[in-house]
């Protein structure tokens, strides 16, 4: 699966093209190809079974594809594309051509919202279905208007931040994680969430502390909750930073709901990467998690969702 290319779905749109130079710049990261597609308006669709049925040999064979022309005058404007990128025009719905040529990828990249999407939806349909469907990790990069720095996210600055559950995030999410960030040479830092009672001195809006390994020593200042949290994380990480030693960690905890402070680090950090859905859920359950569907929402950055690919092949 290493050597499986980083496909890139395009419509023509700015929010695709937004898409296309992440996709792009992850294949040469990690040193794969970038497979483009499109998959072709319904009009295309009509006018090529149209033909094939009618057996119409004055009509042109090839509908015109204009994203095709797009592409290549991104890519210089010759006949040829580079090498090592290939593009490719889907027929069927977008979700399901997406999933199927999904099952070829190493990611998948798309924006939160493609052409003719209305301004007042922050996702997607046709995103949100490709994310919950998908067989490879989903890569969802936000509109213009939705990228936005904040000073309350300085401390996820350019890192890979990971969104944990300690008990239940299967290792895939963990390992797609750790490798973002071991071929951008930067930090995972790790979010989880714990329960809390409300207390008149809680302040849930507080910034989280980040700490890092050695900072989890028996006589720290944090709540028992936080430091069992603390403490669950670094057991469930420990494989992980011995099969990616050069990766640094930072760990935090949060009171409630992680989805917020995923959000608000989503502001600065490089990726936002959360488990697509409980790993004990059933066919017939919904396909994404709240967190993950909080987070693909209200995201001002790149996210991206992770299945649990043993109950997905």
């Amino acid at each position: 699966m290493s050597n499986a290319p980083v496909i890139a779905a395009v419509d023509g749109s700015e929010h695709s093209l937004k898409a296309l130079e992440w996709a792009r710049a992850a294949a040469v990261r990690h040193d794969v190809g970038l497979l483009i597609a499109h998959v072709l308006p319904d009009h295309a669709q009509l006018y090529a079974g149209r033909r094939a049925s009618l057996h119409d040999a004055s009509q042109p064979e090839v509908f015109a594809d204009p994203v095709s022309d797009w592409v290549r005058a991104l890519f210089g404007g010759g006949p040829e594309l580079p090498e090592g990128v290939r593009y490719e025009a889907l027929e069927g719905s977008v979700p399901e051509a997406l999933r199927v040529i999904g099952t070829k990828g190493l990611m998948l990249v798309m924006g939160s919202r493609g052409r003719g999407g209305f301004a007042s939806l922050l996702l997607g349909s046709s995103s949100r279905a490709v994310a919950s469907t998908a067989a490879c990790p989903v890569v969802v990069v936000p509109h213009a208007e939705r990228s936005a720095r904040d000073a309350d996210a300085e401390e996820s600055a350019g890192r890979v931040v990971l969104g944990l559950h300690a008990a239940e995030t299967p290792d895939d999410v963990l390992d797609f994680a750790f490798a973002e960030a071991a071929v951008r040479g930067t930090t995972v830092q790790v979010v989880s969430a714990y329960a809390i009672p409300p207390a008149p001195t809680l302040v849930i809006d507080s910034p989280f502390a980040v700490i890092p390994p050695e900072g989890l020593a028996d006589d720290g200042d944090a709540v028992p909750a936080e430091r069992e949290m603390l403490r669950s994380q670094t057991a469930r990480l420990a494989p992980f930073r011995t099969r990616y030693p050069d990766v640094r960690v930072e760990q935090a905890a949060v009171p409630g709901d992680a989805a917020g402070r995923l959000v608000t680090a989503s502001r600065s950090a490089a990726l936002v990467v959360v488990g697509r859905h409980h790993p004990r859920r059933t066919a017939m359950s919904l396909m994404i998690g709240s967190v993950a569907h909080a987070v693909l929402q209200h995201a001002h950055g790149p996210v991206a969702v992770v299945p649990t690919l043993k109950d997905d092949a």
